[in-house]
């Protein structure tokens, strides 16, 4: 930071001091400081932020001012000066790339840099025209790309890779470069002139190095300010494929110098189907090729489609066992019971889970449709308006991702499959020919008693979790006291599993009534009947079929997957929840966090006065002015004045929303997944680009296309 300071103010005399020299002997004035970094807690109390550097100067009022001729004159740097210290950052960012390249690419740097002689004086020399010809070239393309990756600009027209080296490859990006030459682009037209008619401005294989370097610089934004701020979280999202290969999106949570928390995207990681090879290679691209050190992880979490959560569950294991402070929970943006539902082994349930995605999908893609389920709904619930409007409000929503799903999928089935026969087997022309086959299709799968069997089972399953889990996903304090009833629910799913033949029971009658009321044969899975040909049991009946496959499996696993989710350690976390002050009120100020906070004792600035620091901390809410509201959230407490007078406190609060499983009070703050959605529903499988696609995620990010150039020139001279 020193350093920084130096080079803003322009004293090269001060660049060979010490850091140790500089903050001893040299002061700067806070004129020279943005308003936002400085903390002002008393009118004779000035203290900067931390990461604070000085931006604010004027190097020209002295030109004008006779009285300033006396004055310590800044020194003002020449051309080659600002060069050379431009070339050195150029040359710092090179070497931080280079230490993490495989042996091969080291052992040729090595063979390179004993040449360093006469290199290190060519660092110095101005360039060449022909050299200044091609920056300035390269910028042009890069400006190009930048602008295609930001506004989701497929770059190819086609499979490029069909293609022989420097064809013609890219019509829209060929098209943006003829634009900026009608536009006066001087440096394109003349390289135009040279270049061969048939002949591409960039060969494909610059065009990948060039993606490749964007996604680097735009992505080491990000990570600067994650590594400013130590601490951090990490989550993945569902398994996504891009241009033909499966990917798994990674986020990173972390408190920004502003005191806010964020979470942004930071790319793509290939998908591997083993597990422990998924898991080296995760835990090698977040150290090794993003630069992040994992012992200041805080929290994991992974948002998993159907079929993936056992893998990810090792992924997270392997962390755990490295890294035990990287605590393993939910994520705040996926309801606790769809997150159950999808980490159920049972092969009923995930494709009960993708037939409920399918539906929804269907029905959200024709506004006719909805218009045609609302008529069937208003028509089953004549006698019941209230709830009919209910289910209708609920149809118009993303209602797979709600805590109760299933029930509300039991409750439209009815409506649902009167709905798709209505349209599956209308022979007018009111329907296209996808929307009637689609319907047709649906209807089969939702008539099929193992599907009616599966969310019945499910929804009664999931109630007993229903209400704890929506309280997780609520206020702080909401989230405190739900961490304190995970026992009592625990209590309720071994009853039930030690009871399992009572409330089986139970469920398959409610199933049974159900396909009877939609016409639907009570029976075995076809598949399970043609595999047990000459071994079939004749006592083998639907009821205890259901019991044993998916019954009592379905139990087991959501008992063991809340005793994983909510491991000692994360709900010994979630009891220091108690330090926000709303929650103090509530337990009318007589709370002992410090038992709790011995997990985040290494990373207290002063751990020894913890307890004298939190005894302050209660007695200032306690003994509070009457117009004085407490604090809410954690958000709250961390943008209070004077937060920087409890400093324990102020590092407990930024550690523990950290954590996943909170989420992201204010939203402008939290649209890294939004935006992730969005560029996946908006762009097809086959024009999606790992790289640009964290351009046009982060198209907000600020980048120095003139350091991204230089270094593009290092790496590929």
């Amino acid at each position: 930071r020193c350093q920084r300071w130096v080079e803003n103010c322009r004293r090269a005399d001060l660049k060979k001091k010490t850091p140790d020299q500089l903050n001893k002997h040299y002061r700067l004035c806070a004129k020279h400081f943005e308003k936002k970094k400085i903390c002002r807690s008393s009118p004779y109390r000035t203290v900067l932020r931390d990461n604070a550097v000085p931006t604010i100067f004027d190097l020209t009022s002295h030109l004008n001012n006779p009285h300033s001729r006396h004055r310590k004159r800044i020194k003002e740097l020449s051309e080659d000066e600002i060069r050379t210290l431009k070339q050195q950052k150029i040359d710092e960012a090179f070497e931080r790339k280079q230490a993490t390249q495989e042996s091969n690419e080291n052992n040729e740097q090595n063979t390179v840099s004993e040449e360093g002689g006469e290199e290190q004086e060519e660092k110095a020399v101005p360039l060449t025209l022909e050299k200044k010809k091609n920056k300035d070239y390269l910028k042009s393309l890069f400006e190009i790309l930048i602008l295609m990756g930001k506004q989701n600009i497929p770059l190819d027209g086609h499979n490029v890779d069909e293609l022989p080296e420097g064809i013609f490859t890219s019509k829209k990006k060929q098209a943006l470069l003829e634009y900026r030459i009608n536009g006066g682009d001087e440096v394109l037209r003349k390289k135009k002139k040279m270049t061969a008619v048939n002949l591409e401005y960039c060969s494909k294989t610059q065009q990948k190095q060039m993606k490749k370097k964007c996604e680097n610089c735009v992505r080491e934004e990000t990570l600067r300010e994650v590594r400013d701020s130590h601490f951090f979280s990490i989550v993945t999202d569902e398994v996504v494929d891009i241009a033909g290969e499966e990917h798994l999106p990674v986020l990173v949570r972390f408190v920004d110098d502003s005191h806010n928390l964020r979470e942004e995207f930071i790319g793509f990681l290939p998908y591997e189907a083993d597990p422990e090879i998924l898991a080296v290679k995760f835990h090698a691209t977040i150290t090794e090729k993003w630069g992040l050190n994992m012992e200041y992880c805080r929290g994991q979490a992974y948002i998993v489609s159907s079929g993936f959560a056992s893998k990810m569950k090792v992924v997270a294991t392997r962390l755990l066992e490295k890294y035990p402070q990287a605590v393993y929970t939910l994520c705040s943006s996926c309801a606790l019971n769809v997150w159950l539902a999808k980490s159920v082994p049972v092969v009923g349930v995930s494709i009960a889970l993708g037939t409920i995605e399918e539906v929804c999908c269907l029905f959200n893609q024709s506004p006719q449709l909805l218009v045609e389920l609302d008529n069937t709904i208003s028509a089953l619930f004549q006698d019941n308006d209230e709830k009919g409007n209910e289910l209708k409000k609920i149809c118009r929503s993303q209602w797979t991702g709600r805590h109760d799903t299933f029930e509300v999928l039991v409750d439209l089935l009815q409506a649902l499959v009167l709905c798709l026969d209505a349209v599956s087997s209308d022979l007018s022309v009111r329907w296209n020919n996808f929307i009637v086959g689609r319907a047709f299709v649906l209807s089969s799968a939702l008539t099929d008693f193992d599907f009616i069997v599966t969310i019945v089972i499910m929804k009664n399953v999931l109630s007993f979790t229903r209400a704890f889990g929506k309280k997780k996903k609520g206020q702080t304090s909401d989230v405190f006291f739900a961490a304190g009833s995970l026992t009592a629910v625990l209590h309720s799913l071994n009853e039930v599993m030690e009871n399992i033949e009572v409330y089986h029971e139970f469920w398959f009658e409610e199933a049974t009534n159900l396909a009877t009321k939609l016409d639907v044969q009570i029976k075995l899975p076809g598949k399970f009947r043609r595999t047990q040909q000459g071994n079939f049991d004749p006592d083998m009946t639907s009821e205890n079929y259901y019991k044993e496959i998916l019954s009592v499996p379905t139990v087991e696993h959501i008992i063991q997957e809340l005793k994983d989710i909510f491991s000692e350690q994360h709900l010994k976390a979630l009891k220091c929840l108690s330090l926000v002050p709303s929650v103090m009120g509530q337990l009318k100020f007589n709370t002992s966090e410090e038992h709790h906070a011995d997990m985040f004792k290494n990373d207290l600035p002063n751990p020894d006065t913890l307890s004298a620091e939190l005894h302050c901390w209660r007695i200032k809410w306690k003994h509070r002015g009457k117009d004085i509201e407490l604090p809410a959230t954690i958000y709250e407490a961390l943008h209070l004045p004077d937060i920087k007078f409890f400093p324990n406190v102020y590092a407990l609060l930024k550690v523990l929303c950290l954590l996943p499983v909170m989420k992201v009070e204010n939203e402008k703050y939290g649209i890294g997944r939004k935006r992730l959605k969005a560029y996946l529903k908006n762009t097809l499988t086959g024009q999606r680009s790992s790289n640009l696609a964290l351009l046009n995620i982060n198209f907000d990010i600020k980048h120095d296309l003139d350091l991204m150039v230089d270094t593009y020139i290092k790496l590929y001279p």
